[in-house]
C-alpha cells in the first residue's frame, strides 16, 4: 500500500514540471497564432492586390470598348452624310434605288464588322477581367490542399 501513498502524495508533486509544461503549452499557442495571422496577412495581402488588379483591368477594357463604339458610331455617321451628299445629286429613280440598295448592303456588312468587333472586345475584356479572380481563387484553393 506504501506504493499508491507515494503517487498519489503531495510530495511527489513538482511545480517546476507544471510550469515547464505551461510554458511549452504556451509558447506553442503564442507560436501558432504568428503563423495564422502571416497567413491571414498574406491572403489579406493577395486580395488586394487581386481587386486592384481587377480594377485596373476593368478600367482599360471600359475605355476599349468606349473607344470602340465612337469608332463605330463616327464611322456610320460619316457613311450616312456622305451617302445624303451622293443622294443629293441623283438624277433619276433608278439611280436613286441603286445608290439606296449598295448604302444599305455596306451598311450590313459594317454593322456586322462592327458587331464581331465588339462581341471581340466584350470578350477579351470579360476575360481579362476574370484572370485575377481566377488565378486568386487557385492560388487559394491550392494553398489549402497544401495545409
Amino acid at each position: 500500500m506504501k506504493k499508491i501513498e507515494d503517487v498519489f502524495s503531495v510530495a511527489n508533486f513538482d511545480p517546476a514540471k507544471l510550469t515547464e509544461s505551461f510554458r511549452e503549452f504556451a509558447e506553442k499557442g503564442v507560436q501558432q497564432s504568428k503563423d495564422a495571422y502571416a497567413k491571414m496577412r498574406v491572403a489579406a495581402d493577395d486580395a488586394a492586390k487581386t481587386v486592384e488588379a481587377t480594377v485596373q483591368t476593368a478600367q482599360a477594357g471600359t475605355v476599349d470598348i468606349g473607344l470602340k463604339a465612337i469608332d463605330a458610331l463616327r464611322t456610320n455617321a460619316e457613311s450616312s452624310l456622305s451617302h445624303m451628299e451622293a443622294l443629293l445629286g441623283v438624277k433619276s429613280a433608278a439611280e436613286f434605288f441603286e445608290l439606296q440598295t449598295a448604302f444599305i448592303r455596306k451598311q450590313a456588312e459594317v454593322t456586322v464588322e462592327q458587331a464581331k468587333s465588339m462581341q471581340d472586345a466584350t470578350k477579351k475584356f470579360a476575360e481579362q477581367l476574370s484572370k485575377p479572380v481566377k488565378d486568386a481563387a487557385e492560388k487559394a484553393i491550392s494553398g489549402f490542399k497544401a495545409a
